[in-house]
């Protein structure tokens, strides 16, 4: 996709964002969606900043006027982190312009939290903006209840069935057996839990990936690909494969609502 596509999605979706009401990307706002698409920002993942600004934005109550996009800009940021984060991708292999946005400390990307920065149309945030400083990740008590929590959603949807409803289950209920015993843990115990929410997160992607038919897995493979094709070019053909991989479980959690059981 071209600069100037990739824009036009851009404006596209800001004006659907804002009700309809027409705000071009054009001058500095132009300069800085050219910025995203040549630091390799995904068209989903810009898409999914400007969710996230607008979520917060509408928490404050009816809005006074429409959204520029220069106001999105530290959330797209902050989200393109989290996704960086997420798939193992650094500042070595972060893309064509080989620019670094990834603060100390940043949550996973399905955390759904909104940015630590408050620049909006109401409070005059300008085209400089940048994510927050860095912020402690959620405690292990906290992680373990918002994982029940995302897991019980998920299973309610009825998007699943089968034996991945049963894994759910499962894993929710040894889950609120932990919550009542984390407090405590140090040590080898914490990090034996540790390890089997790893255990645990590998096993539910396993059953809820064969829940998928071929069509869907190959979907789910191409929009990987797009995601990661100004990455590629940089990045040796075994890393590609690992965050290739990496992509294609992220999407899979966001299809059915998964959380990411490890901490």
């Amino acid at each position: 996709m071209s600069t100037t596509d990739y824009c036009r999605e851009i404006e596209t979706y800001l004006c659907q964002k804002n009700d309809g009401h027409l705000v071009r990307v054009v001058g500095p706002s132009f300069e800085i969606v050219s910025r995203w698409a040549a630091d390799g920002v995904p068209l989903k993942v810009a898409c999914r900043g400007i969710d996230r600004y607008f979520e917060r934005y509408y928490r404050k109550g009816p809005r006074r006027r429409p959204v520029r996009i220069d106001f999105c800009e530290a959330d797209v940021l902050e989200v393109f982190d989290e996704w960086r984060r997420a798939l193992g991708l650094t500042t070595g292999n972060a893309g064509p312009s080989e620019v670094g946005h990834t603060a100390d400390v940043v949550p996973s990307f399905d955390s759904g939290a909104g940015s630590g920065t408050d620049s909006g149309a109401d409070s005059g945030g300008g085209s400089g903006a940048r994510a927050a400083a860095p912020r402690r990740g959620p405690s292990l008590p906290a992680h373990l209840e918002r994982v029940v929590m995302r897991l019980t959603g998920a299973r309610a949807t009825g998007r699943l069935g089968g034996e991945a409803d049963q894994l759910i289950d499962r894993v929710s209920h040894e889950l609120d057996a932990a919550r009542s015993s984390t407090q405590g843990l140090r040590g080898e115990a914490r990090r034996a839990l540790i390890d089997r929410l790893d255990a645990l997160d590998a096993e539910l992607l396993k059953v809820v990936r064969l829940t998928l038919d071929e069509t869907q897995q190959q979907a789910l493979q191409d929009e990987a690909e797009t995601e990661l094709a100004d990455f590629r070019a940089s990045m040796a053909p075994e890393a590609y494969d690992r965050v290739r991989q990496a992509a294609i479980d992220r999407l899979v959690r966001d299809r059915f609502g998964l959380p990411t059981v490890s901490f």
